[in-house]
């Protein structure tokens, strides 16, 4: 009986014995939802165990997962973890030159994908990894080798076998190397250890609201470790987890899956926002102005103050008139949502909170598997503005020069095969040197106030925050992303990629001709409404951080042109090497 977890496999293990649920994990196969029960899946997970035994992968060897979410995903990860194989997750949308860096720095002998298009990629660079023996897929590919070709090899093994090399498993081993998107350079892997995972899941159990018979739709992708530590997290208390069929059915999905809880980013909350803004703003009459004035309040929400009764009972008008349609198109169930993953905009946790629907901000790295600190429904664990409370197992501390340092048993054994990088990143007492900037507010709440290595400084010797310029300039609806620039230059300026969608509609309404992106950012009146949306904007910062210049790019930025990290970075070396001419006509 699993009384205690202590490795990634007794979280498994865990929800068998003590909440054994019929549908533990849940995926849409020929349009309907197909519920796996935890007793079946680790069943299953034994068979694919023994037949990776049976290739010749044992303890210690190291196999890829290159795939969307899916039952399929945890099936191997629970066969490789029991058996103290590494999994090596890897993101679906990088280059086959990454590729072929990461299976050969990490080693791995089999490669598991979903799809023909990943299986496509992989055998296009298979020549290129010698130690690449074997490739199986998710998807039924006629004439492919299918994991479940894996399963049958291990139907005639003995399952006590896997019980022994389970219990010889210790908490200080590699679990996982995750190798991290990086806004410069070539991926770094990071190690982390059994202990390291679990010690992050049990810290933030008590952070998140759980209830039985709570479901959650899981729709980051699995290879990021946030969303991979909350579903451990989800697994151990007993969640049923489905998985949605893309990024672009959640909406769908959601309504269908009626969800308590689920994880995202905050891009995809702004989006959901300014869409719901967009809908109140084609409202007309009452209808529309009701839905500022519910708007507006939400804006002033504020957990940690109470302001008083007058504006509490406006506030439940406004719950039951229109925030109550925003419940809806989430399920009508969500307890809570947590983000993480880049800074959450204020005035989302404000008003998604004051509409009921919690919004509870969290800040780690893949190095601190990855959860530092984050918000909850605790009494005072919320503060909005701040990343919350920092776990109770970890000492976080802010250095003399800003940087927040932390030390704890979830923080990583290091970057695979980087030695000396792994030093660098460690202090003399042994400290995690995060590389983010922040403060503790009241000595207790967390706030990140930007990138140590993005900050820069003016020729006039005035130093630029630009995250923090950058996620204020984004709750225009005019943009989609924008990089603050100016390092060694007289001014801040900034290369601004408009929200093309909402900018068509804004031409069509104003009757400006333009067809395409080209024309609407080189278009006069465009041009004149960015200037005034920036001056508005700038009134938030000081005369040395203002923007006084910008200019408009003609195509959004991407992680397919290297522009984006997988968890949707900005990638500024690259940015800037490509739009250089754009700078040269701001600067000379």
């Amino acid at each position: 009986m699993i009384n205690q977890v202590k490795t990634i496999s007794d979280f498994y293990y865990y929800q068998l014995q003590h909440t054994p649920r019929t549908d533990a994990f849940t995926q849409k196969e020929n349009g309907k939802w197909q519920p796996l029960s935890i007793e079946a899946f680790v069943e299953k997970s034994k068979y694919f165990s023994l037949g990776l035994l049976q290739l010749g992968i044992n303890k210690g060897d190291r196999i890829a997962i290159i795939s969307n979410n899916r039952t399929e995903w945890h099936l191997t990860d629970l066969a490789a973890q029991q058996i103290g194989v590494v999994n090596v997750p890897i993101y679906p949308n990088i280059t086959e030159e990454d590729y072929v860096y990461i299976l050969n720095d990490c080693g791995a002998k089999a490669v598991f994908v979903s799809s023909q298009e990943l299986l496509t990629s992989i055998e296009n660079i298979k020549s290129n990894v010698p130690e690449l023996k074997h490739v199986y897929t998710y998807d039924e590919i006629a004439g492919k080798s299918n994991y479940k070709e894996v399963l049958e090899l291990g139907k005639d093994g003995d399952e006590s076998s896997i019980k022994a090399l389970k219990d010889a498993i210790k908490q200080e081993e590699l679990a996982t190397l995750i190798y991290t998107s990086g806004t410069t350079g070539k991926p770094k892997g990071v190690m982390l250890s059994h202990q390291n995972l679990v010690a992050n899941v049990l810290a933030s159990e008590e952070r998140l609201p759980i209830g039985k018979d709570f479901r959650i739709l899981s729709f980051l992708p699995l290879c990021h470790v946030f969303e991979r530590m909350i579903d451990y997290l989800f697994i151990y208390k007993g969640i049923s987890i489905y998985y949605a069929e893309s990024l672009e059915t959640i909406a769908d999905n959601l309504k269908e899956v009626k969800p308590h809880l689920f994880a995202t980013v905050p891009r995809l909350l702004e989006k959901v926002y300014d869409k719901i803004v967009a809908k109140g703003s084609d409202l007309s009459g009452i209808k529309k102005a009701l839905f500022f004035w519910a708007l507006e309040l939400g804006l002033e929400f504020d957990p940690m103050e109470d302001k008083g009764w007058w504006y509490n009972f406006r506030l439940k008008i406004a719950n039951k008139l229109i925030f109550s349609k925003w419940r809806e198109a989430l399920g009508g169930n969500v307890v809570a949502i947590v983000s993480g993953g880049a800074a959450l905009q204020a005035r989302l946790a404000r008003v998604f909170t004051a509409a009921q629907i919690p919004i509870l901000e969290g800040y780690g790295l893949t190095e601190t598997s990855p959860v530092i600190a984050v918000n909850s429904l605790l009494k005072e664990g919320t503060k909005i503005g701040t990343v919350g409370k920092p776990l109770d197992n970890l000492d976080v501390k802010i250095a003399e020069d800003g940087e927040i340092i932390v030390k704890g048993p979830s923080i990583m054994l290091g970057y695979y095969n980087l030695p000396d990088v792994s030093k660098e990143v460690f202090d003399s007492e042994g400290y995690f040197h995060t590389g983010d900037i922040g403060e503790l507010v009241d000595g207790k709440y967390l706030r990140i106030t930007d990138r140590k290595k993005e900050i820069f400084k003016t020729s006039g010797g005035k130093y630029i925050a630009p995250q923090v310029m950058e996620n204020k300039f984004k709750e225009s609806r005019f943009i989609e992303q924008i990089i603050v620039i100016g390092e060694g230059e007289k001014f801040a300026s900034a290369l601004i990629q408009p929200d093309f969608a909402f900018l068509k509609e804004w031409c069509d309404r104003k009757n400006v001709k333009a067809a395409t992106n080209e024309e609407m950012i080189t278009n006069e009146q465009v041009i004149k409404r960015f200037e005034r949306e920036v001056e508005e904007l700038n009134e938030n910062f000081s005369n040395y951080e203002k923007i006084k210049r910008f200019e408009l790019l003609s195509e959004p930025l991407s992680i397919d042109a290297g522009e984006l990290t997988p968890t949707l970075k900005l990638k500024r070396k690259n940015i800037l090497s490509k739009y250089n001419h754009l700078y040269q006509k701001i600067y000379v």
